[in-house]
């Protein structure tokens, strides 16, 4: 398949959007505030947030119930507390990265780990971008974009205006977007040298999935997909943390360690070395990650639901 990346038309000012447009005005007035005010407002947008989402509060809870069942319940409670201020923090860092100028978004930011990605991008050695679903990850991808620009890999919005917008954004410091099947596309990019934006942390499905460990769950579906692009490609593979500092600090933004020669032996091999990565990513800021995603729903046949 090739991506058709959207292209803003006429279309998207039809009565039907108006809403969006409102709220994306909204958004886009919130983040010309000083940083420090648009923490206080995220955060507290997430507590409010909490109390509305009631059904996410409870899947981001039996989440970490699954991972960490020696975690004690005042312990989760008030990760999930501090991970529902992340999420209202979420809607703003997304509208930093689309909106804010370089120049903002370098101010707030410390970033490590860049020079070893520019070494070898300089070689055209291909780089498999591992970027998990951190609440902060828009902003992070912005960041990174303007220091190594790359390839975003990305499911298309059913709003027209959003899919349009998300794809603008993204392209303020990045080269291209490519829709997440197009896996022809992400290895031809790879074999010549570029940098493909990659996130393999979600349950994506029982199709061209693996049963792993993931944390305590012994059998946690994950994408065959890292295996697939990095055994075609023989591209080198980067984990990065985006990371917020706590008390309205600002931001981090940590590239790890190149893996030029992950384990490519099976699926089941690269998706368990893969899931150790995430580990380790998500336990640099377990606060900021996506808990409120149904990680665990897919399950092998005949087994009952996690939720």
């Amino acid at each position: 398949m090739t991506t058709h990346l959207p292209q803003f038309n006429r279309a998207l000012l039809h009565p039907r959007y108006w809403l969006t447009w409102l709220g994306i005005g909204l958004l886009y007035l919130v983040v010309l505030l000083p940083y420090p005010v648009i923490y206080r407002l995220g955060c507290g947008m997430g507590r409010l947030a909490m109390r509305v989402m009631k059904r996410r509060a409870r899947i981001a809870h039996r989440n970490l119930e699954l991972c960490f069942p020696e975690m004690s319940e005042a312990e989760r409670q008030k990760l999930v507390e501090k991970n529902f201020q992340s999420v209202g923090m979420g809607l703003m860092e997304t509208g930093m990265a689309w909106f804010w100028p370089n120049w903002r978004v370098e101010r707030w930011f410390d970033v490590s780990g860049v020079e070893p990605v520019k070494a070898l991008l300089a070689q055209k050695q291909g780089i498999l971008l591992i970027g998990v679903h951190f609440l902060t990850l828009e902003l992070g991808a912005r960041i990174f974009g303007m220091h190594t620009p790359g390839i975003g890999v990305y499911r298309p919005n059913d709003n027209l205006l959003l899919d349009w917008l998300q794809t603008w954004g993204r392209l303020r410091s990045n080269k291209t977007m490519l829709d997440r099947k197009d896996l022809k596309g992400m290895i031809k990019a790879l074999k010549s040298g570029e940098i493909i934006w990659y996130a393999p942390d979600h349950d994506y499905g029982p199709r061209n999935s693996v049963f792993v460990p993931l944390f305590a769950v012994e059998q946690a579906a994950t994408t065959s997909g890292t295996w697939m692009l990095a055994k075609m490609s023989k591209a080198c593979i980067v984990p990065f943390v985006p990371r917020r500092k706590p008390g309205g600090k600002g931001y981090e933004l940590i590239a790890l360690e190149p893996e030029c020669q992950p384990p490519l032996g099976d699926a089941e091999e690269t998706a368990a070395w893969m899931n150790k990565v995430v580990e380790k990513c998500i336990l640099m800021a377990p606060d900021q990650y996506m808990w409120l995603h149904r990680r665990f729903k897919t399950r092998p046949q005949g087994v009952p639901s996690r939720y």
